[in-house]
């Protein structure tokens, strides 16, 4: 895709600057919610916030825990990364994300990132045996965007989190959404941030604009702005890791994202999208960015539910599992046998 001159000789350095320091490879991070319930529900940019308020039930919201776990091991099978675990603020209690962390945990095999709010020092500590790091939805640097974009949610807590997860040994990441209001004259307090709270990763997305959100007329960003963002901040911390979020419609930037410096990709709804042409797409895309594709959006392996047996859970989530992970299996299975059409890809991608 075309890029300005200026945002093209930066990619080219950043590039550069990406292969000495990791190697020719990226993959899909798969972030796993466990709701679609907020108790904030007024992030301008999201479509949380476009959900009447009054016929919204957070017991309905709530997935159940087999559908996680099905879509855990999936990760683990097809090769995807563990992107966050996530879900809206408060939708569950510290003891059940406790609890859901000590079965993903088993399941994926490893630590995991979360991202589920500002959480306080002494809740940190009780997720510290099953959390590698904590992503803060920061969003934006610029104090006046932030205010806009997330009336609700304060950047402090956030920052605090940050200070008291490094204080413990925890990594930190945090989001950056391209396309709210921010200008190229923030950058500089981008780094700061960077600097100043340790953060070791950073998910740089592009606007969606949600209808009946606070930014459903406007405009998502060019990939030369998001390629900027990305090549600049590649730039300045050659070893950050930097992912690119993308969206079923913006598969075709991928290469540009990836010279600017991205190690991995994200937002791709990567189940229900499996097989598709922009799950394609985006592979071919790793290719054209000079990368190795590691895992796969488009072929299913050999897939053994019994192998879930293993896993020691009781008799009926184990059986929950395998029943969830049948159906996921069907579903990717059905893409390859009948390949969706546009109307189809453009009705999944805007549920």
């Amino acid at each position: 895709m075309q890029l300005s001159a200026e945002t093209e000789a930066l990619v080219q350095q950043a590039n550069k600057i990406y292969l000495k320091n990791f190697p020719a490879t990226t993959c899909f991070e798969r972030a796993i919610f466990f709701s679609w319930w907020c108790g904030i529900n007024d992030c301008g940019f999201c479509y949380m916030s476009a959900l009447p308020k009054d016929k919204v039930s957070k017991e309905e919201s709530i997935r159940h825990e087999s559908s996680i776990l099905a879509e855990t091991w999936l990760c683990k099978k097809l090769g995807w990364e563990f992107g966050f675990f996530s879900g809206g603020i408060n939708a569950f209690n510290v003891d059940k994300v406790t609890d859901m962390l000590k079965k993903i945990n088993i399941v994926y095999g490893d630590k995991v990132w979360i991202n589920i709010g500002a959480v306080p020092k002494p809740v940190l500590q009780k997720y510290l045996p099953y959390i590698k790091g904590v992503v803060g939805s920061v969003e934006t640097v610029n104090d006046e965007v932030h205010k806009k974009a997330c009336p609700s949610k304060p950047s402090a807590p956030y920052y605090r989190m940050f200070e008291n997860a490094h204080a413990i040994g925890l990594q930190n990441a945090m989001t950056f959404i391209v396309g709210l209001g921010e200008t190229r004259a923030d950058f500089p307090k981008l780094v700061e941030t960077i600097r100043k709270y340790h953060i070791s990763k950073l998910h740089f997305y592009g606007l969606v604009p949600h209808e009946g959100t606070l930014y459903a007329e406007a405009q998502a960003p060019s990939v030369d702005e998001q390629a900027w963002w990305i090549a600049q901040t590649r730039i300045a911390f050659p070893k950050l890791d930097i992912q690119c979020g993308i969206w079923s419609d913006r598969t075709k930037r991928i290469s540009s994202l990836l010279h600017a410096g991205a190690n991995s990709i994200s937002k791709f709804q990567a189940i229900k999208l499996f097989a598709t042409k922009p799950a394609k797409d985006i592979e071919a895309q790793a290719v054209l960015g000079g990368r190795k594709f590691l895992g796969t959006l488009t072929s299913l392996p050999n897939v053994d539910v019994s192998e879930i047996d293993a896993f020691g859970f009781d008799t009926e989530l184990t059986n929950h599992i395998k029943k969830k992970t049948q159906q996921y299996l069907k579903l990717m299975k059905r893409n390859i046998d009948r390949p969706l059409s546009e109307e189809e890809i453009i009705s999944i991608r805007t549920e």
